[in-house]
């Protein structure tokens, strides 16, 4: 072999090869380099995430009314932890605007992408879906649609609101609304259709609002939820989740926030990764921990204060228009 081939060789396996998440696979006529796949190691759920399956009367009627009526609820297809106790006390969650989200959070399991057109009947399938199953607290919710640049969805908020109240008289709503990117004009429209709460979630801390939820600001949602109630809104509502990296005390400054708001009612639950695709859970958190925030939001004064592992959004709902 000549020298030459001998230093170009010696030269190739000086080569500085990088970290990968592939396999590099470099072949020449002398080497071939084979790196293994970066290991990602998925935290075990502790005992205190275990979910009992929903039973009772009240639930099993539901069910078999949604399964026999091709309802759609988040509830069921959420897989919701709560699910049981929530259709046991006569609520329910809708979403809306279709199932097609305009923004592309790192913990949500809805599709992104260019959503459809608005199916004005939505409300009234939504409506009778809510008579069907005699829902007494209903929640609603619905993607972000930032492509309907008139109104970024609020009329049909509106529209479907309306539509529940005259099909099932006497029923009480809870709005989980997006931030309508802090437009007041849409947020007005949501005030003054006076559902019993509004609600906008925070999800996470400050620092993590970038990464979290990518198109959204933590300014603005907290911007969002003061305007509600200094706009009259009777009752607010917000909520975290947890296990993403944030530090206890971001979880304490977040909830100081959300006060300083006026927010009346907060609920604080740990985040389970919807798929491999989405944001890995980093942290289960403790029973132990989730008490001690409930103990300081208790201590500054909301209204109610829900916070443990399995907690979500709609969790105990009806309860918090009392």
């Amino acid at each position: 072999m000549s020298n030459i081939t001998e230093n170009i060789k010696e030269n190739l396996f000086q080569i500085d090869i990088p970290e990968t998440d592939t396999v590099i696979k470099e072949q020449t006529e002398w080497f071939k380099v084979d790196l293994p796949k970066k290991v990602i190691e998925h935290k075990k759920k502790p005992d205190w995430l275990r979910v009992k399956l929903p039973i009772g009367p009240k639930y099993t009627k539901l069910r078999k009314l949604v399964e026999e009526n091709n309802l759609h609820t988040i509830c069921t297809s959420g897989s919701c932890p709560n699910m049981g106790e929530c259709w046991g006390e006569g609520t329910a969650t809708f979403m809306i605007l279709g199932n097609i989200c305009t923004r592309s959070c790192k913990f949500c399991g809805v599709k992104t992408g260019k959503p459809l057109p608005v199916d004005w009947e939505e409300a009234e399938k939504v409506a009778n879906s809510i008579r069907i199953m005699q829902i007494k607290h209903a929640v609603l919710t619905s993607v972000d649609r930032d492509d309907l640049r008139d109104d970024m969805g609020s009329k049909f908020w509106v529209e479907t609101i309306k539509k529940i109240r005259e099909l099932n008289p006497g029923i009480t709503l809870e709005a989980l609304i997006p931030d309508f990117q802090g437009i007041h004009e849409h947020i007005d429209r949501l005030v003054n259709i006076k559902p019993e709460v509004i609600s906008h979630n925070i999800e996470t801390t400050r620092r993590l609002t970038k990464e979290v939820r990518v198109q959204a600001k933590y300014d603005r949602s907290i911007d969002v939820l003061k305007y509600m109630k200094d706009s009259g809104q009777r009752r607010t509502k917000s909520g975290i989740m947890l296990g993403l990296g944030e530090t206890k005390e971001e979880v304490i400054e977040t909830i100081h926030d959300l006060k300083n708001a006026k927010v009346d009612i907060v609920t604080i639950g740990q985040y389970l990764q919807p798929s491999k695709k989405h944001l890995q859970v980093q942290r289960f958190v403790t029973p132990d921990e989730f008490l001690e925030y409930k103990e300081i939001g208790e201590k500054l004064g909301f209204k109610h204060f829900e916070s443990s592992a399995l907690v979500r959004s709609s969790y105990r709902a009806r309860k918090h228009i009392q």
